[in-house]
């Protein structure tokens, strides 16, 4: 896996992790990329506004405009980014791992 945190030091740090989540705060500056990497199904909270520019594992590109105080879902993915807009991304990704109760075979919830 190509992991944010070996591609793009500058940009991404491990601010929590234990067995069930990795928790990234993430950074950057108008004009600045990120090298290809992957991301395991996460939830991102962003804490700035910002437009960036995706470019996903197939070459497909997709701009995005997304404002600050958003929390949302994100399917697992390998893609690299530049910010395109005037303003630093600030965003917390909170990665999920393996739940415990899959470890151990158990049902996650009432069935």
């Amino acid at each position: 896996m190509a992991d944010p945190t070996i591609t793009d030091p500058d940009k991404y740090r491990v601010i929590l992790e234990n067995e069930r989540v990795r928790v990234l705060e993430y950074r950057d500056a108008p004009g600045q990329r990120t090298s290809p990497h992957e991301h395991p199904d996460s939830v991102m909270i962003t804490l700035s506004d910002f437009r960036r520019r995706l470019i996903g594992a197939d070459g497909q590109t997709r701009d995005v405009d997304i404002p600050a105080v958003e929390v949302r879902w994100l399917d697992a993915q390998t893609h690299s980014g530049e910010n395109i807009g005037e303003t630093q991304t600030h965003v917390v990704f909170v990665e999920l791992k393996q739940s415990a109760a899959a470890d151990h075979g158990e049902s996650p919830g009432p069935s």
